[in-house]
């Protein structure tokens, strides 16, 4: 059986969506010929910890681990966290706007540590992995990035050893939706860009999790991006009954940072009240994850915090659970300019829980494709109220006659086992290269 050593910096018990979907590939790879090999760091500086996440991890699995140095207890004490106390990805900010120190020490991010505050594991992981290949060798290396760092530690080794590699990509490099907020010099851009570009280029083959991203990546390197989208794991889900929220439950599952703001469903939830008694009586709002500081001040503007719920932080077995028993499950998307490839991983689990979606986001992009292919639910533009109010009026008539459901969906082709197929079958092609 050929062998593929992943490098990935998040791994179980590290919580979050940046596990996910290697640790679905490995859990399912022997079965479509391929053993895996986990290297990752020893002590990452994870956005949670989730020991539920172990029951993936397949037995007799080898996981490579070396110690990790990372600058976040420097940062922490500059901004005045705890040292104990949890950095949030994505400039998410649950307590208040950013101070001066925030300011400055995103400046430090963005041009001292290129392309991330991993950089300093790339040389030791080198070594380590070069060391370690000539004695025990693979088939095939894979980078999964953010943070990109694991991707110059492939590159590396590519030169090195001429091994086969594949570059995973769970988000964009420069055109992440909060790359313009790094405030770059021009020199550190340039750099961002080169290295970018260094790594599309010498990948063996390139992967990514959706068309507008591919299409992104294909206008930097003009060569062919893979498209193998993440997705849900029929084992996450109960199969015991679920009973429904009581409410007419809203929920959004998962961080929520400023960008994902849906400031005018907030404005059409409001107006609805207003103008519906009985929406009045049944309306909840469940935020489980994160959610910036931002979001909770526009629900208190429009008068929504008392429908409001909030949870900061469940296991992934529960949140799934959470997902099955609400009425409808909210999709907030992205609002930047790269908005149109963003596809958020919880959009296939929502999908699993068969309950239906309101999105708010692009009607052309590539989450609205998905659901559009599925019939799993709606997309609202981030400024149509008025068809925000129109699928919010018509759900809750819905709820009120207990009829508030999806069709049978096409949904199979999102599996975790039929994408990671996809992705041995990517692994057998680069080996014939």
């Amino acid at each position: 059986m050929p062998k593929v050593l992943i490098i990935t910096y998040y791994w179980p018990p590290s919580g979050g969506a940046g596990v996910q979907r290697w640790l679905k590939f490995v859990k399912y790879l022997r079965e479509f010929g391929w053993e895996p090999i986990v290297y990752t760091p020893e002590n990452p500086e994870a956005p949670a910890t989730d020991d539920s996440l172990l029951k993936d991890v397949p037995k007799n699995l080898t996981v490579l681990k070396q110690p990790i140095w990372e600058p976040y207890n420097l940062y922490k004490g500059f901004i005045g966290l705890k040292k104990g106390e949890k950095i949030n990805a994505g400039f998410l900010t649950e307590k208040k706007k950013p101070g001066v120190a925030e300011k400055i020490s995103v400046w430090i991010r963005g041009n001292w540590f290129i392309p991330d505050a991993r950089k300093f594991w790339i040389k030791p992981s080198v070594k380590f992995l070069s060391e370690y290949l000539t004695k025990n060798p693979v088939d095939v290396i894979v980078s999964t990035g953010p943070p990109h760092s694991m991707h110059l530690i492939a590159l590396e080794l590519k030169k090195k050893l001429k091994l086969p590699w594949l570059a995973d990509f769970r988000d964009p490099w420069t055109d992440i939706d909060f790359y313009d907020k790094l405030m770059l010099t021009k020199a550190s851009d340039a750099k961002h860009k080169k290295l970018e570009l260094e790594v599309l280029k010498t990948a063996d083959s390139v992967v990514t999790i959706g068309w507008h991203m591919a299409e992104s990546f294909k206008k930097i390197v003009g060569r062919k991006i893979e498209v193998i989208p993440n997705g849900y794991d029929e084992d996450d889900f109960s199969k015991k009954e679920i009973s429904l929220d009581i409410k007419f439950s809203i929920s959004h599952i998962g961080a929520m940072n400023a960008d994902r703001n849906p400031k005018i469903l907030w404005a059409a939830l409001s107006e609805l009240l207003a103008e519906n008694e009985s929406l009045k009586k049944d309306l909840k709002i469940n935020f489980i994850g994160k959610t910036d500081y931002s979001i909770l001040n526009d629900l208190e503007k429009f008068n929504l915090t008392s429908y409001v719920t909030k949870t900061e932080y469940l296991p992934h077995e529960k949140t799934t659970e959470a997902m099955q028993a609400s009425q409808v499950l909210l999709l907030a998307l992205n609002n930047t300019p790269n908005t149109l490839g963003v596809i958020s991983g919880k959009l296939f689990e929502y999908m699993a829980a068969k309950r239906p979606i309101l999105a708010i986001g692009k009607e052309n992009g590539d989450a609205a494709r998905i659901l559009r292919e599925t019939g799993a639910g709606t997309v609202c533009d981030f400024n149509d109220k008025e068809k925000m109010k129109e699928e919010i009026f018509k759900m809750h008539d819905l709820y009120k006659e207990k009829k508030l459901n999806i069709g049978n969906t096409n949904i199979e082709r999102y599996s975790r086992k039929n994408t990671t197929k996809e992705i041995s079958l990517l692994l057998n092609s680069i080996l014939k290269k």
